[in-house]
Formats: structure tokens, sequence, C-alpha cells
């Protein structure tokens, strides 16, 4: 399957009112195929004049329906759906595409998400694998770091999270790292120490924004960071399939779905886990 396939699969786009976050000019899913919203973190002339000296990004291809921020995601989704005179029932389905991994309050994040959801709504999610990206050198994300930044209300990135992303960053080669070849003192790092500090600096002490990889998964660490949450009773969304990242690739692809049931929660994750290899 394709990426597309992968993150679409089971939907009935043509019946289904969808949201999409962060698409910029490359959504998974179309306006032409379904009714879908485009979210983002700011409106369509701002997002583009941020991206018009890039030449990978079309900017007459961006566009922007809600703007998440200020206002929670189901208060940004309906007002804009009141605007096209759409009555909103919640949605069938949202995709978020290399986007959890970057915000600072991942389980905020996920359940302002949830919240927009139709009763049978779903949560699909494609996740970077850190061990054949730049974060190959990081370690993955522990429970007791994400819920420290969820007790802070974190809006931006922390200094913590800038620090350990800029200091290990590097170069990698995701085929290279299929192999088992890379060797870890070869790898050149993307942030001088100097570097790293200073950008840490400048969000702890202007407030700038940096955006960063604030966590790093594998799919064994983030099931097993999903459970943790649940055990927690901060996280009611229970696993409804997993796609691991195959050979030559990296990223992995997760659907969840709200659930009632603690316990059931956890045993939607772990047997998520059990199914992976290695």
């Amino acid at each position: 399957m394709t990426r597309k396939e992968k993150l679409i699969q089971f939907l009935n786009l043509r019946d289904s009112v969808g949201i999409e976050v962060g698409p910029l000019d490359k959504p998974i899913v179309s306006k032409e195929e379904c009714n879908v919203f485009y979210v983002d973190f700011c409106e369509t002339e701002e997002l583009r004049a941020r991206w018009k000296d890039d030449p990978g990004v079309n900017c007459s291809r961006i566009w922007v329906d809600a703007v998440w921020g200020a206002n929670s995601l189901a208060d940004a989704v309906s007002a804009s759906a009141v605007k096209k005179g759409l009555h909103w029932n919640g949605a069938d389905y949202l995709l978020a595409s290399h986007v959890i991994e970057h915000v600072p309050d991942f389980i905020t994040w996920l359940n302002e998400a949830k919240a927009t959801l139709s009763p049978q709504g779903q949560i699909r999610l494609a996740v970077p694998d850190k061990r054949f990206t730049f974060d190959y050198l990081r370690n993955e994300s522990r429970v007791e770091e994400v819920v420290t930044e969820f007790v802070r209300r974190r809006r931006s990135p922390s200094a913590a999270r800038i620090i350990d992303f800029a200091l290990n960053v590097a170069n990698v080669d995701c085929g290279e790292a299929w192999k088992g070849t890379l060797a870890k003192e070869n790898l050149v790092k993307m942030y001088s120490p100097e570097g790293a500090i200073a950008i840490a600096r400048d969000a702890e002490v202007n407030g700038t924004y940096h955006d960063i990889h604030c966590w790093v998964f594998t799919p064994f660490s983030f099931t097993q960071l999903m459970m943790d949450l649940a055990r927690l009773d901060l996280l009611d969304l229970g696993c409804e399939w997993l796609v691991p990242t195959i050979y030559n690739d990296l990223e992995f692809f997760v659907c969840m779905r709200p659930m009632q049931d603690k316990a059931a929660t956890i045993a939607s994750w772990r047997k998520a886990q059990l199914s992976l290899d290695g």
C-alpha cells in the first residue's frame, strides 16, 4: 500500500467528513475526494507568507479552513462549518501526518482531537520512527516527560525538549540505518553545542517558538507510552490498528478511537505491541 492507502484504509471518503491537521501544500485527502477541513496554527495568507521562500512548497496550494490555537479544535472547526452553512456533527476521522511529534503537550492535543470526533470517529496518524530518521541518537520519549509538559500546559517547546533535540539530531541515511551499518561516532550533528544552547535560551528568555521534534517514538515505544497514559487515566483512546515501519521506510501508521473502558483501552495497545516484530 501507498502511505495514503495506509492512512485512509477502511474509510469511505465520499460519505465522510474529515479533518486534516497540518497538510500544508500536500494534503493526504483532497477536497474533491470528500468534505474535509484543513487545520493549521495560522490563517492561509500567514502560512503562505511563512513558506514563500521555500522552493519545495507550492504556496498556491496552501489552504486553511480553521485555525487551532486560541480556540479549541472543536470550536475552530465547528465555527468554520457554520460559516460554510454546514451542520456540524463531528468528524468521521482526523488525519495528521508527522504532526504529533512536534506538539509540546500532546496529551491535550489528543484530547482536543478526540473532542472533534463523531461517536464512531477515528484519529489516524503517520509517525516518524526514530530508528531511521535524524532522531536516531535520541532516546525514546518517556511517560514522565510527556506528563510533565501536560501538567505545565506547554504551548511551545520547552528548553528541555529543545536541548534534547538540538544536541542530538544528526544527518542519518535511512537505508544505512536499516542495514545496521551506521557508525554513531561518525554521524554529523545538525547543531553545534553553542547553537543548541542558544536556541534553547531564546525559547526560555524570549518566548520564541522553535519548531522541533519534541517527542521521539518507535512503534514499540509509542504503544508502551499509550498504555502508560491509559493507566494514568490520561488517555481513553484505544488502538484500532497499527501498521509498523516497513523495510527502507521511516514511518509507522496508527489508528485510534475513543474507548470508555480503561482495561479495553490498555488491552488494545498491548495487542498492537505484541503484533510487532522486535
